[in-house]
């Protein structure tokens, strides 16, 4: 049974989706749906070349952080502390939702990192006014800092809300203390948005180290900070368009799903359905 999300009364959304062991047994693509192609007024996109893309599994997520911890590190995300997350300031690009259900007085907890989803029908890009998102040719959503004006017309067009805004100068005047930065990423100033990239520093680089070995980039040569990090190997990061990569597999995998794709946003993030170690019939999370 898929975990439910209420959003409104009357209304339900499956977020995050679960089986059990003994129903995945006998059906793979259990507690899964299928996944329907949406009528679009934008025309498809076309990647000739990489397209990248990330499956995340919740069978295998521990909730642990881990990987938000290393995003923060790695992209230069900056702590604003307890009063301004209070505020609903926070800036970390990435960060785990944890669902909730009682089952026969015990409490089931699902663990989904939510990032952004780099949509290819992004709904951020068609509000922005000075084209400070946009789509690139390998089907990232990219933020232009220097073009944004802080309207926030991206972040409330959303429907993942993982775009963060830049409420202060939030980067250290010491020299020592910018020591600790990140020199491969750009540090943003006030008033901007941003968001996850896929590390885009670490595409760069490993397409660069292959073109300069003559070769093409292989699979597993790109590991984001989150992937890379997770002790649980549950984040899959890779090129879509190679039939051979791991993420590519995982996309035809019968548990796997995108969330909100009824949007038809097209994320190019992909869940797999959590398993339990469990009968069937047993329960299971039914509200978020």
């Amino acid at each position: 049974m898929p975990a439910r999300l209420a959003s409104v009364p009357g209304e339900t959304r499956d977020i995050v989706r679960e089986t059990t062991i003994s129903e995945h047994r006998k059906d793979p693509s259990s507690g899964n749906e299928p996944q329907r192609k949406h009528q679009s007024v934008w025309p498809e996109h076309v990647y000739e070349g990489h397209r990248w893309g990330m499956a995340v599994d919740l069978g295998a997520c521990t909730g642990c952080s881990a990987c938000v911890v290393s995003c923060q590190a790695e992209n230069n995300v900056p702590v604003v502390g307890k009063d301004e997350v209070g505020r609903k300031r926070d800036m970390s690009w990435l960060r785990i939702d944890r669902y909730y259900a009682d089952r026969d007085g015990d409490t089931d907890v699902v663990f989904q990192p939510m990032m952004c989803q780099q949509c290819g029908n992004a709904p951020c890009e068609t509000v922005c006014p000075v084209l400070a998102t946009m789509h690139s040719t390998e089907g990232l959503n990219q933020q232009i800092y220097n073009r944004c004006v802080g309207t926030r017309y991206c972040a409330n067009n959303c429907p993942y809300k993982t775009r963060r805004f830049n409420w202060f100068q939030y980067q250290e005047e010491g020299r020592l203390s910018n020591l600790a930065l990140n020199p491969d990423v750009t540090v943003r100033m006030r008033g901007v948005m941003e968001k996850c990239t896929f590390c885009i520093q670490r595409i760069q680089e490993a397409k660069f180290e292959a073109k300069g070995q003559g070769r093409a980039v292989r699979d597993g040569d790109i590991r984001p900070a989150c992937a890379q990090s997770c002790p649980a190997q549950a984040i899959v990061f890779g090129d879509v368009n190679d039939p051979k990569s791991r993420v590519s597999q995982l996309r035809k995998d019968p548990r796997h799903y995108r969330v909100l794709a009824e949007l038809n946003v097209e994320p190019s993030v992909g869940y797999m359905v959590k398993v339990r170690g469990r009968t069937a019939g047993a329960g299971g999370p039914e509200h978020g």
